[in-house]
């Protein structure tokens, strides 16, 4: 027996006992373990401050009653494991001494339950505000008060800033008038001011996400284009602050300074045009935030290069090489390094060919470029775009058949050269009206073959349209009277051409002006020489750029708008994948029945009852965040009911836009 146990205690002793002497008491009322965090909170706590409040222990005993010499933690428990948490540290010794206080008069279930029923934590805003007299008072940063309480930096950081928000809104918290969330949203800026007039405008019983787009309304938000392309660090390096969201994961963040961001990334951008002119020879080259439209430009695009013999070998001696390498390390998972960099060195390599096209050099030197920033916040290059005073004059007419045969001064009225009568007949023109008889026959027949003839039919049509899709309107030589128009979309939708469908059509377009001739004359060769599944996607592309299915209250076209439901059915046009209704595309431009309706539809009667009392901005914001992902569209963007079902179903069923 130790000579500790020979000890006889009194109720209230403080003591200290070696922490290997202490032990959990059978009788703790807690049973659920301790959180790991929690633990580690608290040994954070004791590293820096010590044991602030001391354990409460009973000697324990043996089966006959005498002092074993270990004592049994009845509060306190938690103390205890952080501190066996220190000793496997080593950051204290395994038998430090721990200040304890006896206890022998209560019961040991009744005050250890006590202990954890009748704990108080304190508000949250005091919370704040003395870590943030921690900060001020102390100099301490927000490492060094996180080691000292056990929390994360990150913690400490957002502790600060609310307790940063205005003592007006902190009041308001303690008196229950504001959540933590509408606390976190008001504390996205330090400005006491404006927390306090968005407070005003905005009362106290707005969800948080509106109090903090208040807040940020004149800002830039970080996934800005803008802001992805200029990047923080060089804002930053420019004089611009960065608003940050201390309670996102993500951290968030709003640029402060628009007009700085604008002029660095059209700075940036300029940058890159003057790169891409200097580099490529272009007679201009101007950078701009938007693609500017309305210029009257024309367009052109490079063509396929004939590569040098050496050149063409040099490619596939590497491509070779490469698959080789390929089929020798296919099943290996982890590449030895001179492998992976062999394969690195012939991508470069291969890449650095090209893709075996290029402008022609007349093109390049009265051409320009557009350097444009994308929806991604990537810079884009549109190159080939023509001024009007830089397109080339069309080429003089080839003569017509009457005109080959005399000429317009040997007409039927004109003078006839003084000729003998034989020569005079062998040379004459026809008359207009035989060569309208013949040509008309001729056409008519032409119609006949080429309706028995499908496949050249096809290669006519998309030749036709092919010509319109992609050449000037001077050089459209096609006998088929097929008129394709393309209505310009952005005039009725501003930034339409930015949209998902629309760069991928000018993706696909881009693709197919690489490989067409450049010359209209050659079009006709190179249609009858594509393969059938070329030709059908050429026919597709031209073809789609012809469709026109707005509505217009000045040009109604009912049977055209028909054809549209039917094309949309035909292709499974499912327009959620190309809209969303958002403020800016739906819901700030209807009234606030049709918001409900859209509200009703898509989540319940309830969330639109819920929103209806409020004034129509904020409702429309409120209405954004319920329509998330819900892909509800309205009705003139639904897919449209087909013939089928209309038949079939009931008239009570079919709703007033399938009808």
């Amino acid at each position: 027996m130790t000579e500790q146990a020979n000890i006889v205690h009194q109720d209230g002793d403080v003591i200290d006992v070696p922490l290997n002497k202490l032990k959990k008491s059978p009788r703790n009322a807690r049973r659920t373990p301790h959180a790991e965090a929690d633990i580690e909170t608290l040994a954070a706590s004791i590293a820096a401050k010590g044991v602030l409040q001391a354990p409460v222990v009973e000697p324990e005993t043996d089966e006959a009653g005498a002092a074993t010499g270990f004592y049994l933690v009845t509060i306190g428990e938690g103390r205890r494991l952080a501190l066996v948490l220190l000793a496997k540290r080593k950051t204290i010794k395994k038998a430090e001494p721990v200040r304890c206080v006896v206890d022998l008069s209560h019961d040991a279930h009744e005050i250890s339950l006590d202990e954890n029923v009748t704990r108080f934590r304190m508000h949250p805003a005091d919370e704040f505000e003395a870590f943030r007299e921690q900060a001020e008072r102390r100099g301490f940063g927000a490492e060094e008060i996180g080691a000292r309480f056990g929390v994360s930096a990150q913690v400490v950081r957002q502790r600060l800033r609310l307790g940063a928000v205005s003592p007006m809104l902190m009041e308001r918290y303690r008196a229950g008038d504001l959540t933590l969330d509408q606390m976190m949203a008001y504390a996205v800026s330090e400005d006491h001011a404006r927390q306090e007039q968005v407070f005003d405008q905005l009362g106290p019983d707005r969800p948080p996400y509106l109090i903090r787009r208040a807040m940020t309304e004149a800002k830039v938000t970080a996934t800005d284009r803008r802001a992805v392309f200029v990047g923080a660090e060089a804002y930053s390096e420019a004089g611009g602050t960065i608003l940050r969201d201390l309670f996102t994961e993500d951290g968030g963040g709003w640029f402060e300074d628009a007009g700085l961001l604008d002029r660095l990334a059209a700075e940036k951008l300029a940058g890159i045009a003057q790169a891409v002119q200097d580099a490529e020879g272009w007679k201009w080259a101007e950078a701009h935030i938007d693609y500017p439209r309305a210029l009257g430009l024309a367009r052109v695009y490079p063509h396929p290069v004939e590569r040098p013999d050496e050149e063409r070998a040099r490619m596939a001696a590497l491509s070779d090489e490469y698959d080789a390498l390929v089929s020798e390390w296919d099943a290996v998972e982890e590449l030895p390094p001179e492998i992976e960099a062999r394969f690195a060195e012939i991508d470069a390599a291969l890449a650095a060919f090209g893709d075996g096209t290029a402008f022609a050099p007349d093109e390049i030197a009265r051409g320009g470029v557009f350097v444009i920033l994308g929806q991604d916040g990537v810079a884009r290059v549109e190159r080939g775009l023509i001024r009007p005073e830089d397109v080339p004059a069309p080429g003089p007419k080839p003569e017509s058949e009457g005109e080959e045969a005399g000429g317009p001064e040997s007409g039927e009225e004109g003078a006839a050269p003084e000729v003998e009568e034989a020569d005079e007949d062998a040379g004459a023109p026809l008359s207009e009206r035989l060569v309208l008889d013949l040509t008309a026959q001729r056409t008519l027949a032409l119609r006949d073959a080429l309706g028995a003839s499908p496949t050249v039919a096809l290669s006519a049509v998309v030749h036709s349209l092919a010509l319109f899709a992609f050449y000037p309107p001077y050089d459209r030589a096609s006998c088929l009277e097929i008129k394709g128009v393309s209505t310009y979309l952005d005039g009725h939708a501003p930034g339409i051409d930015e949209s998902r469908a629309g760069r991928s059509i000018a993706e696909r377009h881009e693709r197919w002006a690489v490989r067409l001739p450049k010359e209209a004359a050659d079009l006709w060769t190179f249609v009858q020489g594509l393969a059938a599944t070329d030709l059908l996607d050429l026919l597709a592309h031209s073809a789609s750029l012809t469709v026109n299915a707005v509505r217009t209250p000045f040009d109604r076209k009912p049977g055209a708008w028909a054809h549209a439901d039917r094309l949309a059915q035909a292709v499974n046009l499912d327009m959620t994948g190309y809209w969303s209704a958002t403020v800016a595309s739906y819901l700030g431009r209807v009234t606030k029945a049709r918001i409900g309706e859209a509200v009703r539809e898509a989540v319940s009667d309830e969330a639109a009852e819920r929103i209806g009392g409020m004034k129509k901005p904020e409702m429309a914001s409120e209405a954004e965040a319920l329509l998330t992902g819900k892909g509800w569209l309205p009705s003139l963007l639904r897919a449209p009911v087909s013939v089928e079902s209309e038949v079939h179903a009931e008239p009570s069923v079919l709703t007033e836009e399938a009808a």
